[in-house]
């Protein structure tokens, strides 16, 4: 799979996933794919959450890496 198609795969499942973070006051906004990680940005409720790894990681992550399994890795990019 190319890398533009795995983007946009990617940036798909972040689309299908957006309306359960936001339905909590946070949100996710995709930043890059870069060398099999992809790099996303937590926001609202999201940023500040004790549970933000158990979202990234058991959420985010695995729902990305079903779809595309090239990918290795899920970062949150924090300012």
């Amino acid at each position: 799979m190319e890398t533009n198609k795995e983007e946009t795969k990617i940036k798909e499942v972040i689309d299908m996933l957006r309306p359960f973070l936001v339905s909590d006051g946070g949100d996710v906004e995709f930043v890059k794919y870069e060398n099999h990680i992809v790099y996303i940005k937590l926001s609202g409720a999201c940023a500040n959450c004790m549970l933000i790894d158990y979202t990234l990681k058991d959420g985010i992550e695995a729902a990305i890496k079903e779809e595309v399994p090239e990918v290795e890795e899920v970062v949150n990019v924090v300012d």
